[in-house]
């Protein structure tokens, strides 16, 4: 079998070369970042000059950056009612709202410190984009419910508090999210937006400014950094953490305990830099390569579906179906074939699942069933992309071909 063809960025980027020379580098450091002799000095610079970087990438001030284990502890230590109260009783009491998009992260959709009586599910279109004017009349509407929430503006530390959680981009079909509009409805009925940017970092500019939100999670792994470090980026100093996920130390400011991985975080700071320098960008050429995939994929199978091809998207992705198809059926045959792809999100539990997604944008299950998604990176060629398009069409032929045949039975049967 020929080398591997990898269309799988949006579950991992693969390493780039500045990052391993950097940790290799970061492996022979000795000290505790938290020390104070020259050793442990040598380390926190490294973690620092890291975040300044990224603090850089996002739009954000340095000391605004919290780096965790990855995206998901990001999501989770945002995802609490005591960004918003003072008083643990009033917390306790159950007056804190969270409300999350029907096509969030795992990480988000449970809602983590909220009851789940406290969380509301905001709907999506059938676009795959974020219903605003069903949040707008939910946070800003004239019933009673919601009239506490139009004070808010005026005393957040003691109004009904509210946190409202929407990614950037969906990592499944790449559909940009109005989280802009979305900040200035939750912004005007005096409530916080968290931003879950783990697909948009590296891809789009300057986060903070551009999604207007008051917390955004980040993961290193998506842009040819290393799994296991990521990092929550506050608005400002308004935005308080009053009770951390993990507890027992002063790092981060108090604001997440334990010794830091330095070595991820000089990893993920060596990434930055490479988008900083436009050495891991290349976005025109992945969307022009993305797009030469799709025409041809359409001329092989007319009856395939790419969802929200219309919409705003990511450059580098493309999740379709062809009804009738299994995902797990053509993810195992690509696999064998060499082709490494996914069939929606790979963060659940390694099984192929129908796509919560698809469904919430109302696809039915023939097709959300089939889903598959092609997502491109800096070191993709147009070999790549022509080797899964030989692969796939036999796949499809085959598939078409036991179709035409089960057809034909039913009709001499008949």
């Amino acid at each position: 079998m020929s080398e591997r063809v990898y269309l799988d960025y949006n579950a991992s980027a693969p390493m780039l070369e500045e990052v391993k020379a950097a940790m290799t580098e970061a492996f022979e450091l000795v000290g505790n970042a938290s020390s104070v002799h020259h050793s442990g000095r040598s380390v926190h610079a490294r973690i620092e000059n890291a975040r300044e970087a990224l603090a850089e990438l996002v739009g954000a001030r340095p000391q605004d950056v919290i780096f965790t284990s990855g995206g998901t502890e990001a999501n989770n230590l945002a995802l609490t009612p005591s960004l918003f109260s003072k008083d643990v009783q009033a917390r306790e009491e159950g007056g804190a709202r969270l409300y999350v998009s029907a096509i969030e992260h795992p990480s988000v959709l449970n809602g983590m410190r909220f009851a789940k009586e406290q969380i509301k599910v905001i709907p999506v279109t059938a676009e795959g984009l974020v219903d605003t004017e069903w949040l707008r009349n939910e946070l800003l509407g004239e019933s009673e419910e919601v009239q506490p929430l139009k004070k808010a503006g005026e005393e957040r530390a003691t109004a009904w508090p509210i946190l409202v959680s929407v990614m950037a981009v969906n990592n499944e079909t790449g559909i940009l999210q109005p989280v802009a509009e979305i900040a200035e409805i939750v912004h005007e009925a005096g409530g916080l937006l968290h931003s879950d940017c783990v697909q948009a970092l590296g891809k789009l500019p300057l986060l903070l400014p551009m999604t207007n939100a008051d917390l955004i999670s980040v993961s290193a792994h998506k842009i040819g950094g290393p799994q296991g470090v990521g990092a929550l980026i506050l608005k400002d100093a308004s935005i308080v953490l009053r009770d951390p996920l993990i507890a027992g130390g002063g790092q981060e400011l108090k604001r997440r305990g334990g010794t830091e991985n330095v070595h991820g975080i000089v990893g993920f700071g060596a990434a930055i830099k490479a988008h900083l320098d436009g050495k891991a960008g290349q976005q025109n050429k992945i969307k022009e390569l993305r797009d030469k995939f799709e025409a041809e994929l359409l001329e092989i199978s007319p009856d395939a579906v790419i969802f929200g091809r219309d919409q705003q998207r990511l450059p580098n992705v493309c999740c379709f179906a062809v009804p009738g198809f299994s995902a797990e059926t053509q993810v195992i045959q690509l696999d064998l074939q060499g082709v490494s792809i996914s069939s929606g999100s790979a963060c659940s539990s390694g099984k192929v699942e129908q796509s919560h997604v698809l469904k919430a944008m109302g696809v039915d299950d023939d097709l959300s069933f089939a889903a598959l998604r092609v997502s491109l990176g800096a070191g993709s060629t147009e070999a790549d992309v022509t080797r899964f398009l030989e692969v796939w069409s036999e796949i499809y032929k085959r598939a078409k071909a036991r179709e035409a045949a089960k057809n034909t039975d039913k009709g001499c049967a008949a």
